[in-house]
């Protein structure tokens, strides 16, 4: 990565001089993305992963355990869990490394031609002009200079940059057009550009070349992007501007925000706990050493002689040496097992067939790993309308024209017309009429309709029309003036081509007044073949009557209503209107319009004054109203997420009855709600007081104590409310919402209704109702939508969804998870999120469990060997005991466990709701588990402890020695942390019991091999435990032990948990035993064949908690076989 040793804040070059352009130092076009090579790949690495806090410190055990007055441990024992993380990781690392070297590779090998030498892509200079070919990737950021098709037209595809598949078009300025292929007139070529600076922006572009005395503006069509792909152009030369790391895709590559879980979080608060509560041990041994040295360490001289009696100095080497033996308390393999967790529920996301939409061959996607128990937890969810709750497919529905309504009687013949697209069907024959006799007002609209838009025509045979549209909308609305003689045939940078009613038109193309989510609408200025000047305005009808003519009143009010007629079937509307200027005045405004669009400084702001010059005193026309149907599945949806308790927001740009008539259809509003209120004011009292008349509506005693909410208390409670309540606010009493001193108000009111409706709001004020949420509730938050709009959404939420649908890509490739349909959420929060998070949940707890049951057996012991860090267990079992005697069941467990299947999920929505409350695992639930692992550590030690004491052999010899004590406890733990497992588990499969049964199996079998003959002869100082396996565990009495010890461990928890499920057992465990129930009916229905009743199963899969088993019992009837 080449880094500027200055702020660059305005870009200059000049074409085909190498020497003027290197002495700005721009980058070149080589770009490194690996991270390591060969030889810093290793120390890199490592220097990268011991920042990690767990590791550095299990390094820091190592150093410690290489000291002999600390260390009791052998260093194998840190070392092999330590190595084993450290090389997982760098495996992924380093194959994360190799992909994105190839892929450098790849593209450093492609060439470039350059007055006709050729060049490595990587020795490209900025001020270069390089020739592309046919499906060759573009090289760098570039100026487009000519191209081999007419009117220099190239199609690039952009899925590298946007994810969109469809063919986009850039144009060449005519003036460097006109350099064609001609090597020396390119070579001859000194125009100068200043543009911007580098940086992120796609979708925009400043600059201005000058070139032969004369400024032309640059903007971002006629720029060609690094990572787009030329396509259908034979041929095209481009001006290098941006090289290697300051391209626009480089400057997109940047991180991320990193999204952590609120499990993380607590997770960050536990281990710094934990790291306390191992101190504190520590500390409390170190006491006892020196009480003991000072005691009784004397009388031990004889067996333990020492150098120095110094009772101080060896308290000090004693807490280190608890630090090493007490080190399983903080997990290193915990992170390791929670990524391999989260990596498997992502997979069984990406593997879901019932997310899966053939139609567009779109499967469900995880595109992150590490977010998947969030979606257990989700409270609000932020939807977009269109493209999400609609499929975004726009039919031309109806019309209003000079205050005519059209669009309500029967179906109309459009075969006058040869050019019309058959696929397009409209209902009222009284349009056609209007058209055929021609209407003036009718022919203007229609005429607006084929001109004002960015439409690309291709005509592959005559009379063959295919639109290319950036939205549905414009798609539908240039298809509609097509159907009814007024056909969009082709267009240039100057002109557009029409056909009127059969007769070709030309219209000269003077200026187009861009559409963006702040203006609302778009504008073309055209002059006719008969020399008239006019512009055609369309959009937002709010937009639009700010700037019609004061005699359009009348018009406008009849408008309105057929407006709001069409608002109220869920129609989107776009208003039309237009002017005819004056010849004289335009010239001037013109030429204010070419200094603005050439200036670099504040381009928008001067561009945005001369349009609302311009568009002002329009004269209307009438509106458009198009459909766009419900996805399949979102009433649906919408109620089993309501059931969830999860709250629904719908965030939209489209008018407030539109809004309001979708929120009803998919039944996120309803008829039976106790009212829907409606926030409209104008001003910020206004807003303020149609808020708190909702507020006193739904809660009488609640106005007067909320509005003073303690500036300190940044957490918003949920207030409870008899009924159920809906809100719908607009775009601008919103903005006054949104301000400090309305948004706590408008919050707490909109959180004590079951849905939210915010219409027209601009892609920002999404993203702050997101924040806003975020910023004052405990709750988890999810957006979803499928357009650019969106994307500012998505990344503010917790989770962030994507569609994808018809607006492109942008909002996936933002996004967190992604799917083809809004209806696949449901499956995605109540079916795969719930287990994540119960899976994740249970799998904490056990892992804890193990761990600290494990640890405080050495705290215990300590007592009873004068604290002198001497092991409970052997060192191999300490070595292997989290990475391989309570791995994999624990993995399994953490990978198939399911509570309820998919089908009981849906029909119990309210099992989703203890994740939102945080039940299944918090600060609460661990000191349970906690207090739960001290009880079972001291049955765990005093248990064998007693069952040894003065205890001999069948044959009389003695039993009770040290190894023959760490051997019983070990494996009374193992027996114990295993039966815990199972009570753990609600469902048990092939995989699961044999991970269960193998551990075990393993455990056994490598205890009886180091503890042989053959290892102690190999290497005896490092298997000293010999023949203690089959001396102790071939006593009956050692069994009885562990059979024992394993019954009291788990009797706590089997009582308890009998006492909770009588007395006040939860929604899991009701719906459990309704699950159970209909399985035994199920599965002990009688069948009688051959004289003999069958019991036989016939729906296995209906309880996933025994369906593991299968039942298949004959009775012998009473008469005899």
């Amino acid at each position: 990565m080449v880094v500027l040793f200055f702020s660059e804040l305005e870009r200059k070059l000049r074409a085909n001089d190498r020497e003027y352009n290197l002495s700005f130092k721009y980058a070149t076009n080589a770009i490194k993305t690996s991270k390591y090579n060969l030889f810093t790949f290793l120390p890199l690495n490592l220097f990268e992963q011991f920042q990690r806090i767990a590791n550095a410190y299990f390094l820091f055990l190592l150093v410690l355990q290489v000291i002999p007055q600390i260390s009791s441990l052998s260093w194998f024992t840190t070392v092999v869990p330590l190595i084993l993380v450290l090389t997982v990781t760098a495996a992924k690392d380093a194959t994360d490394d190799i992909v994105s070297t190839f892929e450098n590779v790849f593209f450093s090998l492609f060439i470039v031609n350059k007055r006709d030498r050729t060049e490595k892509w990587m020795n490209v200079q900025v001020g270069d002009i390089i020739k592309l070919e046919n499906n060759q990737f573009v090289t760098a950021d570039l100026m487009l200079l000519s191209s081999s098709e007419p009117l220099n037209l190239v199609y690039i595809e952009t899925a590298e940059l946007d994810g969109e598949t469809n063919l986009k078009v850039r144009q060449a300025l005519p003036v460097t057009g006109d350099l064609g292929d001609d090597i020396e007139k390119l070579a001859d070529f000194n125009g100068e550009v200043r543009c911007e600076p580098p940086n992120n922006r796609l979708d925009r572009f400043k600059g201005v070349l000058t070139f032969a005395g004369q400024k032309y503006s640059l903007d971002n069509e006629k720029i060609l992007l690094r990572g787009c792909t030329l396509r259908n152009t034979e041929w095209c030369f481009g001006l290098v501007l941006f090289g290697g790391p300051e391209t626009k895709l480089m400057q997109n590559c940047g991180k991320s925000t990193f999204k952590r879980t609120s499990i993380d979080r607590l997770m960050n608060i536990l281990v710094i706990f934990i790291f306390g509560f191992l101190a504190f041990m520590c500390s409390v041994l170190a006491i006892g050493n020196y009480m003991w040295e000072k005691n009784e360490g004397s009388q031990f001289t004889v067996f333990l002689p020492r150098l120095q009696d110094n009772p101080a100095f060896s308290s000090f080497l004693t807490f280190w040496s608890y630090v090493i033996i007490l080190n399983t308390v903080v997990p290193i393999s915990l992170y390791v097992s929670v990524e391999i967790i989260r990596l498997g529920n992502s997979f069984y996301i990406d593997w879901d067939r019932k997310m899966y939409f053939a139609r567009s061959d779109t499967p469900a996607e995880a595109r992150t790993t590490t977010l998947n128990e969030e979606l257990g937890q989700i409270k609000y969810v932020f939807s977009d309308k269109t493209g999400t709750l609609t499929q975004n497919i726009m039919i031309f529905n109806k019309c209003t024209i000079n205050g005519k309504c059209y669009g309500k009687i029967y179906t109309v013949d459009f075969s006058f017309n040869p050019l019309a697209d058959t696929r397009f069907v409209f209902h009222d024959h009284a349009l056609v009429e209007a058209v055929k006799l021609e209407n003036p007002e009718v022919h203007t609209f229609f005429r607006l309709l084929a001109l004002c838009h960015t439409v690309m025509a291709e005509e592959k045979k005559e009379g063959e029309l295919f639109y290319q549209a950036q939205s549905p909308d414009e798609g539908a609305l240039v298809t509609a003036a097509r159907n009814f003689g007024f056909v969009f045939r082709s267009r240039t940078p100057d002109s557009i081509s029409i056909v009127e009613m059969g007769k070709q038109h030309s219209y000269e193309l003077l200026a187009i007044l861009d559409f963006n989510n702040v203006r609302k609408r778009m504008s073309v200025i055209v002059r006719s073949p008969e020399g008239k000047l006019s512009l055609y305005c369309k959009g937002a009808d709010t937009i639009i009557y700010e700037r019609l003519h004061q005699s359009c009143s009348k018009l406008m009010d009849v408008t309105t209503e057929h407006l709001n007629e069409f608002a109220g079937d869920g129609l989107r509307t776009l208003a039309l209107a237009y002017k005819d200027l004056d010849e004289e005045y335009f010239n001037q405004w013109i030429q204010r319009h070419h200094e603005a669009n050439t200036a670099l400084e504040d381009r928008e702001g001067k561009l945005d004054e001369l349009y609302e010059e311009i568009e002002k005193d329009l004269l209307l026309l009438g509106a458009t109203a198009i459909e766009d149907k419900l996805q399949d599945g979102v009433p649906q949806t919408i109620e089993q997420l309501s059931k969830a308790d999860i709250k629904i927001w719908v965030l939209t740009g489209d008018k407030q009855e539109t809004a309001e008539n979708i929120g009803y259809s998919c039944n996120l509003l309803r008829e039976e709600m106790n009212d829907v209120f409606i926030i409209s004011g104008n001003s910020l009292e206004d807003v303020r007081q149609e808020l708190r008349n909702a507020r006193t509506s739904m809660k009488p005693d609640a106005a007067e104590n909320s509005v003073f909410l303690p500036e300190m208390d940044k957490v918003v409670t949920d207030e409870v409310v008899s009924g159920e309540y809906g809100l719908v606010i607009n775009g601008h009493s919103l903005a006054y919402a949104l301000e400090h001193s309305l948004e706590l108000e408008f919050l707490r009111t909109a959180c004590m209704c079951k849905a939210v409706i915010c219409c027209r709001v601009t892609p920002l004020q999404k993203a702050q109702v997101v924040e806003l949420v975020k910023k004052y509730k405990k709750a988890v938050t999810l957006a979803i939508g499928d357009g650019a709009n969106d994307v500012s959404m998505i990344k503010a939420a917790h989770i962030g969804v994507g569609i994808s649908g018809q607006e492109g890509m942008q909002a996936v490739l933002s996004s967190d998870y992604s799917f083809a349909q809004f209806r696949f959420l449901q499956r995605l929060l109540l079916v795969h999120g719930r287990w994540s998070y119960l899976r994740m949940c249970k799998f904490l707890r056990y892992f804890f469990y193990k761990n600290f049951t494990f640890t405080f057996v050495h705290f215990w012991f300590a007592f009873f060997c004068g604290f002198s860090a001497q092991t409970v267990y052997d060192e191999w079992f300490i070595t292997l005991y989290n990475l391989m005697y309570t791995a994999l069941p624990v993995l399994g467990m953490s990978l198939f466990d399911q509570d309820v299947n998919d089908v009981w999920s849906f029909q119990h929505p309210q099992l989703y709701v203890p994740g939102q409350l945080n039940l299944y695992f918090s600060k609460k639930s661990f000191f349970k588990c906690a207090l739960h692992s001290c009880y079972s550590s001291l049955v765990l030690f005093f248990i064998p402890y007693a069952a040894m004491y003065d205890t001999v052999r069948d044959d009389g010899k003695d039993i009770a020695d040290y190894q023959s004590f760490a051997l019983l406890t070990q494996t009374c733990l193992l027996f114990a942390v295993s039966i815990q497992l199972g009570f753990e588990m609600s469902y048990w499969t092939a995989v699961t019991i044999f991970f269960v049964l193998g551990s075990l199996a393993m455990y056994f079998a490598v205890t009886f091999t180091m503890y042989s003959n053959g290892m102690f002869t190999i290497l005896p100082s490092a298997f000293p435990f010999i023949g203690t396996a089959r001396n102790t565990l071939s006593q009956p009495n050692v069994w009885l032990t562990i059979f024992l010890t394993s019954i009291l461990c788990v009797l706590p928890v089997v009582t308890c948990r009998f006492l909770m499920m009588q007395l006040c057992p939860t929604i899991n465990d009701k719906v459990s035993e309704e699950m159970l129930l209909l399985f035994v009916l199920d599965v002990f229905k009688p069948v009688e064949t051959r004289g003999k009743i069958i019991l036989q199963s016939r729906s296995l899969q209906s309880n996933p908690v025994t369906s593991s088993f299968r039942i298949n019992a004959d009775i012998i009837p009473k008469d005899g076989p």
